[in-house]
């Protein structure tokens, strides 16, 4: 049986972790969850899977836990708290589904205890690609992907040699706005933008698949995950989100992963692998598909698609900048202090304000999100 410590257990990928473990209890058990502050759900996470500890990032919802769920298990707060967990649980897979940099270091921690980490926060790779991976081949840790697109390229992968690999195809469904023009966007609303065709996300996910900026994560992160250079990993629309992503080989083959979209079966096959365990939750029906249709993407329009592959020419900590800007203007829409179209704006600002250092370490990177969060709010506020 699996020890599983789920970062970010009341999130979207949380939850269906948590699904995922209801459904493989031989298997798998909950040793420990994390949280923002979402605590009502998280007792009834405590009642269900009695998870050993917790850890609660707001203090003062942290406090409110301890009083109602008493000795049941341990509460920690703060993201020391977090850490802590991440750093001396007992388990044997890291979920990091945590949003955002706040994944970064708990991460890190679950790596140098070479744990699997099962991994769903992209920005651990785009804002410290070249430091995680270093890291995961320095304690020999195994690092799985959790989005759907890159564990449909690791499983085309699966038994194949990399010197055989033409390109990696990421699939993007084009979220609610493919089909409105760019002068459109300027008028676009808070509600429109959540309204995701496809997948039910969280928040800040959501809107990062509105404005295309998810997927330029998720190049990043797959020139990291798979050690390939920009030049070989494409996007093409494909807005039924059947096939996950796909792989070209030197010969002109193509393998793609394909399912109806449902997040359950990455984060299964991340816990499970290399088995694969019998699940009849998801059924395909091609005839009540259809057909199957793929389009290149708008770069006029898509503007942060193209400023993620900008920052991987750039290197540095250019996409450590991407990520603490895009997160700030996220959060600035939702709050309705700026419109749609200001997002890819504001990056842009960003990136060419503040200093790219080439070869960061770690403390440098903590430190250029620090400066791009406090520069950007000043701008916001």
């Amino acid at each position: 049986m699996k020890r599983i410590l789920i970062l970010g257990s009341t999130g979207s990928i949380g939850v269906s972790t948590l699904d995922i473990v209801r459904e493989f209890k031989e298997h798998f058990y909950v040793a420990g969850l994390t949280i923002d502050k979402n605590i009502d759900l998280l007792v009834k996470q405590i009642e269900e899977f009695r998870p050993e500890a917790v850890a609660v990032r707001d203090r003062k919802k942290a406090a409110e836990l301890r009083k109602i769920v008493g000795n049941k298990c341990i509460v920690l707060e703060g993201e020391e708290g977090i850490l802590e967990l991440s750093g001396s649980l007992d388990y044997d897979i890291l979920l990091s589904s945590m949003v955002g940099f706040a994944g970064l270091a708990p991460t890190i921690e679950g790596i140098k205890r070479k744990k699997r980490i099962a991994l769903a926060n992209k920005e651990t790779l785009v804002a410290a690609g070249e430091l995680v991976t270093s890291l995961c081949e320095e304690y020999g840790t195994e690092m799985l992907p959790v989005d759907s697109e890159h564990s449909a390229i690791f499983q085309c992968l699966v038994g194949e040699e990399k010197k055989n690999v033409d390109k990696l195809i990421l699939t993007a469904s084009g979220g609610p706005f493919l089909n409105k023009g760019k002068e459109e966007l300027k008028s676009v609303t808070i509600t429109d933008a959540l309204n995701h065709p496809n997948w039910k996300m969280g928040s800040k996910i959501t809107i990062d698949s509105a404005t295309m900026m998810n997927k330029g994560l998720e190049v990043i992160e797959a020139h990291w995950l798979f050690n390939l250079p920009k030049e070989k990993i494409d996007v093409v629309i494909h807005p039924q989100s059947i096939i996950h992503s796909m792989v070209a080989f030197i010969d002109g083959s193509i393998k793609a992963q394909i399912s109806t979209p449902d997040m359950k079966l990455p984060i299964l096959y991340a816990l499970s692998y290399p088995e694969r365990f019998e699940y009849k939750k998801v059924v395909t029906n091609f005839s009540e598909i259809g057909t199957l249709s793929f389009q290149k993407p708008d770069s006029e329009k898509f503007e942060c698609l193209n400023l993620a592959y900008d920052v991987m020419e750039a290197g540095g900590t250019a996409p450590c900048i991407l990520n603490a800007a895009n997160e700030v203007a996220v959060y600035n829409f939702l709050e309705g202090k700026i419109g749609f179209n200001k997002i890819p704006e504001f990056i842009g600002y960003a990136l060419d304000t503040i200093e790219n250092h080439r070869e960061p370490d770690l403390e440098t990177i903590f430190e250029c999100n620090r400066i791009t969060r406090e520069w950007l709010n000043k701008k916001f506020n």
